[in-house]
């Protein structure tokens, strides 16, 4: 590993305890009730903005509350409720792959091992709903803005 990652590590060890205590009780911007909501809302927001995902999901659990309603849908009727999701046409399939993997609210995985067979769930998606569950998430939660919010809180300057 070159010596600027090993840096950035260190100094993250160092800094990690100072940031979880600040930022330990943030909640995430998608407004969700539960788990199910959670867990369609993150398929939902790739590439897609936390604000439009809160918008269409209201409408959306007026009409499938559970997952095992959502199971039963086809795609092209979820498509009628997603249509300004970016990728919405490959989100339905997700939506009814996974719903149809789960088949009920409380078989929804709650680890990243089992989280990651989903489809439109990768490690990043699965570390923020193990970290909404306030479990400790297996490795760093970053995304594309890294770059522009690392040398903010001081760790690369």
């Amino acid at each position: 590993m070159s010596s600027f990652f090993i840096n950035a590590i260190r100094q993250l060890e160092r800094k990690s305890s100072t940031y979880n205590c600040k930022y330990k009780d943030n909640k995430h911007p998608l407004t969700y009730d539960n788990l199910y909501q959670l867990l369609i809302m993150i398929i939902l927001a790739a590439h897609d903005s936390d604000e439009n995902i809160n918008a269409i999901s209201i409408r959306f659990f007026e009409k499938y509350h559970h997952i095992v309603t959502l199971s039963k849908a086809k795609t092209s009727e979820i498509n009628d409720f997603i249509t300004t999701v970016e990728n919405y046409q490959n989100k339905s399939n997700w939506l009814s792959e996974s719903a149809n993997m789960i088949k009920s609210d409380d078989k929804i995985p709650t680890n990243l091992s089992d989280l990651i067979k989903l489809k439109g769930i990768g490690r990043k998606s699965a570390n923020v709903i193990i970290r909404e569950l306030n479990k400790k998430p297996e490795g760093i939660i970053v995304d594309l803005h890294v770059i522009r919010v690392i040398p903010r809180i001081g760790l690369i300057l």
